[in-house]
This record gives structure tokens, C-alpha cells and sequence, in this order.
């Protein structure tokens, strides 16, 4: 939500003019955030949300504004996409999408407690429960993060990176990617792919919202919940997964979407998938022979499948 692009009262004028939300009164940049550029607008009739994308195609932010309607639609806890007076949800301008949303009140917690991350864990099992049933004929146009992809993407790092570091990486990372088992039956859906604080608002201690759905994709269902357990049992100042606290957010997420057996089985190769598709976005971070992403993949392989599924999920019958 960083201001990459600057707008004017002039701007805003021309912009508000295919919307009947009054006329314009201010506008204040959202620091936040490091991609998209944000403005909370305040009009004649209200507050709202002015959201510019700056890398993303009309057909990708369309599958973003299907979503948003077909949640709020439900009542779901995340902002609403205003319509312009032709009926429109998506605008366009100077050559790149926009969309204007409903603003809801709430703070973002940088240090959430036990019952805010219980919230979300809720909210996010409650997002794939509702969205079994959501299509959008823009999904193609939003990436589907899966093994084909992430090698496709580091091929492409290490092209960008050009080094024999960045090769070496490739390499391991491809060798990794042929060892994960996920079958073609694992339940896929929408995935918000993005638990930072900032993405989070609470009101009175109640979630109130769930925003910035710009990396939301069709993907494996345990990919958002692999993430909540990276923020919470596995960041960056901790060396090993905190095996107790993970297995509290499998619960909490369980007791609202239950996981099939075939889920189960394979969050340990999806676990593994996150933290490849962590090394891609962070290709240059790092020499491949001790990179971040590397030490964890160690450590999951040596705590093992067998082990990672009975401390997650209890002892199975051998």
C-alpha cells in the first residue's frame, strides 16, 4: 500500500466524477504497505478507500472485485467494491486500474494477542468454507501458486540474478520441488496468501476486516493455513517450528473447516511448497548453501513426515 503514484485534487475530481459519492474534500496517503498505492478519501457523502494498482492488469483486479462482491455478499468481514455510476466496479487511469472500497473502521494490532489470532484463524477457515462455490472468469489471470509455478518463477530469478550462486540455488530448490508428494485430489479454493498486520483490522477487540485481497489466488486450501503457522510458529527469529503453537492453530482452524485425510497427509509437502515460494521472492537473500529457506527445509525433512503429521494431528495407527 506504499504511494508510488501521486494524486491531485484535480485527479480526484475527474475520478470521483463517475461515482455519485459526492464530491471530493481530502485525500491522505496509506504508508503502509509496499506495492500498491492507497488513499483514504473523504467526500461529501463519506469516507472510502482508493486503491491504484500498479502491477496488476484490469483482468486481475476484476477477479479481485468478483471476490470482494461475492464475499460481502455473504457478510464476510472485508471491504466492498463501490460501484461507478455505469454499473462498473473496475476503473481505469492513466492505463492502470483502480478500485474504490467501502472503508471500515478498525485498527491494525502489530502484536496480536491469543484471541486476535484466533479470530483470524476463524476468518480464514470461514473464507475457504465460503468461497467452495466462488468462480470468476478472470481467475487465469491471477497467479495459482503450485509446483509448476515456483519452478517457473526461479528459473526466472536466477535468469534476472545471473550468478552462479543464484544457479546453484536453482538447483536445489528444482531438487526439492521433485521430493514433495501432492496429489492431484488436494482441495484447492481461494487463498488470501497475505497475513501481515497491516492486511488486519480490529475494532474493540473484534476483527472487523480482512483487507488487501491483491494476492488472493486459486491455490492448495492448506496454503493460508501454512501461513498463519509461519507467522506464529515459525518466524524469522526462531531457527525450528514451535510444534506445540502450530498444532493450537491446526485446531483453532479445524474446529471451523475440518481437514480431509488427504489434507492432512500432505501439509507437510505444501509446508515445504510456502517455504520454496519464499525463496523465490527472495531469491538474492542469501548464498545457496545456507540461505534461510534452506535451513528450514532441513529441518523439516529431518523432523520427518511421519513426525511432523503425529505432532500436528496426534498419533496414527501404524
Amino acid at each position: 500500500m506504499a504511494t508510488r503514484t501521486r494524486f491531485t485534487r484535480a485527479d480526484f475530481a475527474t475520478i470521483l466524477s463517475r461515482y455519485g459519492l459526492g464530491t471530493y474534500a481530502r485525500a491522505e496517503a496509506v504508508r503502509q504497505g509496499t506495492v500498491q498505492t492507497t488513499y483514504l478519501l473523504e467526500t461529501t457523502r463519506g469516507r472510502f478507500v482508493f486503491r491504484y494498482y500498479e502491477n496488476r492488469s484490469r483482468e486481475s483486479v476484476l477477479f479481485e472485485s468478483d471476490l470482494l462482491t461475492y464475499l460481502t455478499g455473504r457478510r464476510y468481514p472485508c471491504p466492498a467494491p463501490v460501484r461507478k455510476t455505469e454499473g462498473k466496479y473496475v476503473g481505469m487511469y492513466r492505463e492502470k486500474p483502480y478500485l474504490i472500497l467501502e472503508f471500515i473502521e478498525g485498527q491494525h494490532i502489530e502484536n496480536p494477542g491469543l484471541d486476535h489470532k484466533r479470530q483470524l484463524i476463524h476468518e480464514v477457515a470461514e473464507l475457504h468454507r465460503l468461497t467452495s462455490g466462488f468462480h470468476s472468469r478472470y481467475a487465469s489471470h491471477r497467479w495459482h501458486y503450485d509446483a509448476e509455478l515456483c519452478r517457473t518463477l526461479a528459473r526466472r530469478q536466477a535468469g534476472r540474478i545471473d550468478t552462479s550462486d543464484g544457479l546453484d540455488k536453482l538447483a536445489w530448490l528444482v531438487r526439492v520441488l521433485r521430493t514433495l508428494e501432492i496429489p492431484p485430489s488436494l482441495p484447492k479454493g481461494i487463498c488470501h496468501c497475505d497475513f501481515h498486520f497491516s492486511t488486519i483490522l480490529f475494532r474493540e477487540g473484534k476483527l472487523t476486516a480482512l483487507l488487501d485481497f491483491d494476492d488472493a489466488n486459486i491455490t492448495f486450501l492448506l496454503f493460508d493455513l501454512v501461513g498463519l503457522i509461519e507467522h506464529w510458529a515459525w518466524p524469522h527469529r526462531i531457527e525450528n517450528l514451535d510444534l506445540p503453537r502450530a498444532r493450537w492453530i491446526v485446531q483453532e482452524y479445524t474446529d471451523r473447516r475440518a481437514l480431509s485425510p488427504v489434507e492432512q497427509e500432505h501439509l507437510y509437502d505444501v509446508y515445504k511448497l510456502s517455504i520454496l515460494f519464499d525463496c523465490v521472492w527472495y531469491f538474492g537473500r542469501g548464498a545457496a548453501a545456507d540461505c534461510r529457506e534452506r535451513r528450514k527445509i532441513e529441518a523439516l525433512t529431518e523432523l520427518g513426515r511421519e513426525a511432523f503429521f503425529d505432532e500436528l494431528f496426534g498419533e496414527r495407527s501404524r
